[in-house]
């Protein structure tokens, strides 16, 4: 059940950003980073994981910014494409793979390939629902795997149970849900484009092109070829469980707006310096449709069963 009990230092997860889902300008992205490491994270994930079109940072601007993350003694991680889809993005891939000054977040499988071994992460958009996967990326080198979102607190407790020696947790605790990825991009598709001439459409929805229902009630978020869900996940009235099963980070989706206070609300409550209903309150304000967290406790998706400081 959620608590307002502090943790014990062994228990504390730590904070972790992950990376930007979204199109931005790169003064915007650079700016971010720039305001990211004013904050109390703990690790940085960077990279682009959604689509090989979006070229305004190349691999080098990722590394140097991965420089300035760990000289601010920050871990930096670079991610990768979650839906490896050519020749080319395999070599980029590949390239980033031979890189071996940071950790890899794969979001592909193709990437232990070129990995041979070394450790790396497994992120959200790989299907690790058992403990047989979790054994098998283990003695592949995995270090530390993101809990898919639509797994929830029973999962989590079996798989942090049976974990190897070594292998940590890491939990999508604040963000739009990443909900699945397709060949197609339905951004381009909804203003009667294809993919190979998108025009780069989702630059002008900085946090994900709406999508409603019949009743207009926001339904999904489209960021290209990645489906989101329209409301934010939140679980930081769950803190205290979190760190009580055993999960070593929770992670921060970053968003257009109000990243920083985000990353200094969790970090005060994961110290026990902020109440949840406190912290919740000002998470409610700075969403634009609502939080939920119903995958963690069984529910669907799209509901909120922990109401704390509803306003």
């Amino acid at each position: 059940m959620p608590s307002d009990v502090s943790l014990a230092t062994d228990q504390r997860p730590r904070l972790s950003l992950g990376p930007i889902l979204y199109y931005w300008p790169r003064q915007q992205v650079l700016d971010f980073y720039a305001e990211i490491l004013e904050t109390p994270v703990d690790v940085v994930y960077l990279g682009e994981t959604i689509c090989s079109k979006r070229r305004l940072l190349r691999p080098e601007d990722w590394w140097d910014l991965a420089e300035r993350v760990t000289a601010s003694g920050r871990e930096a991680v670079i991610s990768t494409l979650a839906l490896i889809e050519s020749e080319g993005e395999l070599k980029v891939l590949e390239r980033q793979c031979a890189d071996q000054r940071f950790l890899i977040e794969a979001n592909d499988l193709a990437a232990l390939d070129f990995l041979e071994g070394r450790p790396f992460v497994v992120g959200t958009s790989i299907n690790l629902y058992n403990q047989r996967t979790l054994s098998f990326l283990a003695a592949s080198g995995m270090k530390r795997w993101v809990l898919p979102v639509e797994l929830g607190r029973e999962t989590a407790t079996d798989l942090i149970r049976t974990r190897p020696a070594g292998v940590e947790c890491e939990v999508f605790a604040f963000g739009r849900l990443p909900l699945a990825y397709s060949a197609r991009c339905f951004t381009a598709f909804n203003n009667g484009q294809g993919k190979d001439n998108c025009e780069l459409r989702c630059s002008e929805h900085p946090d994900g092109l709406m999508i409603k229902t019949q009743e207009n009630q926001p339904f999904l978020a489209l960021n290209g070829i990645q489906t989101q869900s329209a409301a934010t996940h939140n679980l930081l009235p769950f803190l205290g469980e979190l760190g009580r099963l055993g999960v070593d980070l929770v992670r921060v989706s970053p968003q257009s707006q109000h990243t920083a206070t985000i990353v200094r609300t969790f970090a005060a409550s994961l110290k026990g310096e902020l109440a949840t209903a406190e912290g919740q309150a000002t998470l409610r304000g700075l969403v634009p449709n609502g939080l939920v967290d119903g995958y963690w406790s069984g529910a669907a998706g799209m509901v909120e069963t922990n109401t704390t400081a509803r306003v």
